[in-house]
């Protein structure tokens, strides 16, 4: 989990975090043991910005992966406490994710806490309700 946590942190310096000033970073690991990252990235227009966790799982899909390719992901900050991840991620991560993989979450420190994807957004909205 070490080394997921450092691939994450290496790249909390790309968040382009220019009006929150909250940088977080994500690194979504594979099955094959393959590791893709991402960063949270704002527009002025707030509602267009993208969260880490949202830029790590779509870069993922982008390449060719999917749902059954996903292991977990762990999400770090530059916080003292530990975050989780937001509304939207929460849901596009029930969708494209396994219900079991493992969701770090970890704080400046590397202090880490676990959960399964599915006991974030237990009513998750999915294809089913369409």
């Amino acid at each position: 989990m070490n080394e997921l946590y450092n691939e994450a942190k290496n790249v909390l310096k790309n968040s382009f975090a220019k009006y929150s000033n909250f940088k977080v970073a994500a690194a979504l690991k594979l099955k094959n043991g393959k590791v893709i990252t991402g960063v949270n990235v704002e527009n002025a227009s707030y509602g267009l910005a993208n969260c880490a966790e949202r830029s790590a799982l779509f870069t993922a899909y982008g390449m060719g992966y999917r749902k059954e390719d996903i292991k977990e992901i762990m999400i770090t900050t530059e916080q003292d406490a530990h975050i989780s991840p937001c509304g939207a991620c929460r849901q596009v991560m029930s969708e494209l994710m396994p219900g079991d993989a493992k969701v770090h979450m970890a704080n400046n420190k590397g202090d880490i806490k676990t959960v399964l994807n599915s006991d974030l957004l237990p009513f998750a909205f999915t294809e089913g309700d369409l």
